[in-house]
């Protein structure tokens, strides 16, 4: 039975992917179009793999996309690659750990378009490939994944163009991150419920978690820490940044009509890229889509919630 179950979950996860691979291929209609050219979405860590997909993605759709990479020179050859077949994307330098990196990028992207309208954060770091769990390189990843995501996301907030339809925040997550996954959470029940509680999540809160996760990743004690067991350093990362999402989300949900922000995560889900070692079982066209869809949901769309293959899990 327990065999016959998996194979029915695996054939309803195949055809889910093929309804988004046809949903994909129907354009936009005129009426749900909220974008133009003058349109700027930046995405992060763009290229390569998820990154660089979901800005061929963009632009196909006829905004223009800016391609930000932490090295100048991959940059600029994905950026020609996606200009030869008449995508509208330009590139910037943007090493989002680098503090100094951020500010040049928020003057040249106010200077030069005013702002921006969507910001989609795909830069990370991860360095366990299959069964490795190593925590060797913790610091780099919480630094990157989390802290580098959120200091842009500060950075970016005050350039966000108000509009209509709202400016939009997408932050690519993962299912690793969740609080109260079956598999792979927190085994602390008052933190989880604390990180659960919307009255009671805050940043400090989050910083916190990730202060005693880092010192016990320091001292040796991070497997008696009842932390996740698979890729643990990425997927507390991730967790930080599900967390943070809600928090901003619901900080940011007062704003007046005509200057709201959304911002939502996704989960790409185990796409065939370096990152996984090529590993996955998604293509990146279907790792981008999702992405894709909440940074193009016609009218306010949704806030501060979590999805995969275009639909609402729980965080």
């Amino acid at each position: 039975m327990g065999r016959g179950s998996k194979e029915r979950s695996k054939e309803r996860r195949e055809s889910r992917l093929q309804e988004i691979s046809l949903l994909h291929t129907i354009p936009y209609s005129n009426n749900q179009r909220w974008w133009s050219s003058e349109t700027i979405a930046v995405v992060t860590g763009g290229n390569r793999g998820i990154g660089f997909e979901i800005i061929r993605q963009l632009a196909s759709h006829g905004m223009t996309v800016v391609l930000t990479s932490r090295d100048a020179g991959v940059g600029i050859e994905a950026v020609k690659v996606l200009q030869e077949v008449g995508l509208l994307v330009e590139f910037h330098q943007l090493d989002i750990v680098d503090p100094q990196s951020i500010k040049e990028f928020a003057d040249w992207i106010q200077v030069t378009h005013g702002g921006l309208d969507i910001l989609i954060n795909n830069a990370g770091v991860n360095f366990n490939v299959g069964s490795e769990n190593s925590v060797e390189y913790a610091e780099q990843v919480i630094k990157t994944n989390y802290y580098g995501t959120k200091n842009l996301i500060e950075a970016m907030i005050p350039l966000m163009k108000p509009s209509p339809s709202g400016a939009r925040i997408v932050n690519v997550t993962s299912r690793l991150g969740r609080l109260n996954g079956r598999r792979n959470r927190i085994e602390d029940v008052t933190l989880r419920e604390q990180l659960s509680n919307d009255d009671l999540l805050t940043e400090e809160l989050i910083d916190s978690m990730l202060k005693t996760f880092l010192q016990q990743t320091r001292d040796g004690s991070w497997t008696i820490g009842g932390w996740p067991q698979n890729f643990t350093d990425y997927s507390m990362s991730k967790l930080a940044i599900n967390c943070y999402s809600r928090y901003l989300a619901r900080k940011l949900s007062d704003r007046l009509e005509g200057e709201k922000i959304c911002i939502n995560c996704f989960c790409p889900g185990w796409v065939k890229t370096a990152m996984t070692g090529w590993a996955g079982n998604s293509s990146v066209e279907i790792g981008a889509d999702t992405g894709v869809w909440l940074a193009l949901l016609p009218g306010q769309p949704i806030n501060g919630k979590f999805f995969a293959e275009r639909r609402e899990i729980h965080f």
